[in-house]
């Protein structure tokens, strides 16, 4: 068996995720991976590819400030024909619910090869939560041959949705990348800032349907915490965005123990992540890594496609309004048995083997339709 598999991936969420599955792909005889970048981001991907020793064979370089679904979704499927246009492809994978993953996987429908779904399955079945991401994700799950869910959860919702062959349940390749990034050395301008003798709070917010007046709310409660409570530090790398830069700044430059920091690398993030008490996200990807940590999490969102979190204990999802914020972590930094609860709930994200357990399934499915 001699095939080649085109990775499809553009923001540094899906990098850190798919860096595992290439590397493994490297080491696996029989198959050949490719590496095709969109660049959907563009300083941060090149910091997660940097790290695990992955060089993109394709970089479409679609990064362009100010950029909107419309014009970033025609750029990509222009990119992805010449892609698939000059090379054949035994299958092409992609990874979760960005618009990467939804147009790579629509081009490698046009062009009738193979698509393998990473992270599949995940559903709020509110096509406004997450925006766009609910929808690109189940679009994608309406035309791949194999589904890697995650869960048990995210494979039920693809069989009660008909997709009734080769869904395989996998564990998620973000718990696989951090046997890399915990073991690599840590330093960060943070170290000396930060107390020795305060409780670290490690905060992410940038989806779009948290834009405005829900991001507003959020700083409210940062701000009145940090002022009531003297033993809290907030850390909140802001996402590159001008718009996130922009209400970042208006809501909360300046304002005593909330740390501002650039975008940080894997390295440092899940370091971070690791000695923070407990975290703050609208992320999905930190909703798998930080239980994995033994750290609460607080949702600031009010539904999550990973509810298998919330079921386990390991996430809370708190929204955006004020008071509600204040309340969760408040609950989490007073009340011990809360927090044990949370931080010693069991991770329902997998063992750190997906990757493995993808590329085998993969492997069967070329002998299978082979023969």
């Amino acid at each position: 068996m001699d095939k080649k598999v085109l990775v499809v991936f553009g923001t540094r969420p899906e990098a850190i995720k798919m860096a595992p599955l290439v590397k493994e792909l490297e080491q696996t005889p029989g198959f050949t991976p490719v590496v095709c970048v969109t660049g959907q981001h563009r300083e941060m991907l090149d910091q997660v590819l940097q790290f695990f020793d992955i060089h993109a064979d394709m970089d479409l370089k679609l990064m362009k400030e100010g950029q909107s679904l419309y014009s970033l979704s025609a750029d990509l499927l222009r990119g992805m024909e010449e892609v698939l246009q000059k090379n054949k492809y035994d299958m092409v994978l992609v990874h979760g619910d960005t618009t990467t993953a939804f147009i790579g996987a629509l081009a490698a429908y046009y062009a009738k090869v193979p698509i393998g779904h990473v992270e599949a399955g995940l559903r709020t079945y509110d096509k406004y939560a997450p925006f766009p991401e609910e929808m690109n994700r189940e679009w994608i799950g309406r035309v791949a041959d194999m589904h890697f869910a995650p869960t048990k959860l995210a494979a039920e919702h693809l069989l009660e949705e008909n997709r009734t062959r080769h869904i395989y349940v996998t564990g998620n390749t973000g718990i696989d990348a951090m046997k890399w990034t915990l073991s690599a050395p840590f330093t960060h301008p943070l170290q000396r800032k930060l107390r020795k003798d305060t409780r670290w709070i490690l905060m992410t917010m940038h989806r779009r349907e948290n834009w405005g007046e829900p991001m507003n709310h959020v700083f409210q409660a940062i701000k009145q915490l940090v002022r009531e409570i003297p033993d809290i530090e907030v850390i909140y790398p802001v996402h590159p965005n001008p718009a996130i830069q922009k209400a970042v700044s208006d809501g909360l430059a300046g304002e005593d123990r909330v740390h501002l920091t650039a975008p940080l690398d894997v390295v440092d993030l899940h370091h971070i992540m690791k000695r923070s008490y407990m975290v703050l996200t609208d992320s999905g990807g930190i909703q798998e890594e930080a239980p994995s940590l033994g750290k609460p999490v607080l949702v600031l969102r009010d539904k999550t496609e990973r509810p298998e979190g919330v079921i386990a204990g390991t996430l809370k999802c708190v929204g955006t309004e004020t008071e509600a914020v204040v309340k969760g972590i408040k609950e989490l930094l007073f009340d011990a048995k809360a927090y044990a609860a949370m931080a010693k709930a069991a991770n329902p994200f997998g063992d750190g083997t997906a990757s493995a357990q993808i590329v085998s399934a993969i492997r069967d499915y070329f002998d299978s339709t082979d023969r």
